[in-house]
C-alpha cells in the first residue's frame, strides 16, 4: 500500500506544472544563468563551484518544503486527507508514502542539476557520505516545516506563505548571494536558517573539501526534530 501510494504521490507531483516550476525550472535557470553571467561576486574560483551546492539546497527546499506544503494543504482543504485517513492505509503509512515521493523527486532533481553543473565545469570535492547526510537532514527539516504549515494554515494561506518563504530564503539563505555580503548582525541570524545550514554545509564539502560540517549538521538536526515534532502534534487532518 505504501509503495502504491508513493507512486501515485510522485506522479501527481511530476504532473503539476507549478510544482515542476519550483522543483526543476527555477533551480536549473538559476544555476545556468548565474554560472554563465558574472552578476554576483561569488568569491575566488569558478562561479559554478559556489552556486551548485546552493542550488542543490534550493532544490531540496522547493520539494520538501514549498511543494509539499502547497500540495498537502490543498489535499487537506478538499478533504482528500480525511478520506485517505478513513481508508485501509494508516496515517503513518500515508506520511511515509509522501516522504518517499519527496525523496524520489529529489533524486531526479539532483541527477539533473548535477549533469548540468558538470556541463558548466563543476569540480566537486569532499566526502560523499557527508553530502548524503546533509541532504537527508535537510529533507527531514524542510518536510517537518512544510507539513506543519500545511496542517495548521488554510490552503490559500499556505500557498502564499510557502511561496513567500521560498523567495525570502532564496535571497537571504546563502543560495545565490554569499552570506558574507550581508551585515554582520544579519549573518549571525541567517546562518541559523535551515537553507543556510544546508547550502553552507554542501558548499564546505563540495567546494572546499571538508569531511564533516558538524555545525551545519547540528543546525539541520535541530530544525528536523523541532519541525517534525511540531507537525506531528499540531497537524490537523480536516
Amino acid at each position: 500500500m505504501i509503495a502504491a501510494q508513493a507512486v501515485l504521490e510522485t506522479k501527481m507531483l511530476l504532473r503539476n506544472g507549478e510544482q515542476l516550476l519550483l522543483t526543476v525550472v527555477i533551480p536549473t535557470l538559476l544555476l545556468v544563468l548565474f554560472s554563465s553571467v558574472d552578476i554576483i561576486d561569488t568569491g575566488a574560483g569558478e562561479a559554478v563551484d559556489f552556486l551548485t551546492p546552493g542550488v542543490l539546497a534550493l532544490a531540496v527546499m522547493s520539494t520538501a518544503f514549498t511543494g509539499q506544503a502547497i500540495g498537502t494543504g490543498f489535499e487537506r482543504r478538499y478533504g482528500v486527507l480525511k478520506r485517505l485517513a478513513a481508508s485501509p492505509l494508516p496515517r503513518w503509512a500515508l506520511m511515509t508514502a509522501k516522504t518517499v515521493s519527496v525523496l524520489v523527486t529529489e533524486v531526479l532533481q539532483i541527477i539533473l542539476l548535477t549533469v548540468i553543473a558538470f556541463a558548466l565545469g563543476w569540480s566537486p570535492h569532499g566526502n560523499p557520505f557527508a553530502v548524503l547526510l546533509l541532504l537527508v537532514l535537510g529533507t527531514a527539516a524542510f518536510s517537518g516545516l512544510g507539513l506543519l504549515m500545511a496542517g495548521t494554515l488554510k490552503a490559500e494561506a499556505t500557498l502564499a506563505a510557502a511561496n513567500l518563504v521560498f523567495l525570502l530564503l532564496l535571497v537571504g539563505g546563502g543560495v545565490i548571494v554569499p552570506l558574507d555580503k550581508f551585515p554582520d548582525a544579519a549573518q549571525s541570524v541567517l546562518g541559523l536558517l535551515p537553507i543556510s545550514a544546508l547550502s553552507d554545509g554542501l558548499r564546505d564539502v563540495l567546494q572546499h573539501g571538508a569531511q564533516m560540517p558538524w555545525g551545519d549538521l547540528g543546525i539541520l538536526a535541530v530544525w528536523a526534530v523541532v519541525g517534525l515534532a511540531a507537525a506531528g502534534k499540531f497537524f490537523r487532518w480536516e
